[in-house]
């Protein structure tokens, strides 16, 4: 299980979400990233998922 970070900014940089979880790979973090960003209301905004060893997972503008 690797550990993930999930963020999210409104268009004025303030911080939205920044939460992390735990995920067997990529594709089951990017799965976790975008419900958690649909749950939350925020798929529209600037996000990103990142991997606990910096790796760049997953990021919408």
């Amino acid at each position: 299980m690797g550990k993930y970070f999930l963020t999210a900014y409104s268009k004025t940089g303030e911080h939205l979400l920044n939460e992390n979880f735990e995920a067997k790979d990529d594709a089951e973090a990017k799965k976790i990233g975008e419900q958690k960003l649909t749950e939350k209301n925020l798929s529209d905004n600037t996000s990103r998922l990142v991997r606990d060893s910096g790796g760049l997972v997953l990021f919408h503008v």
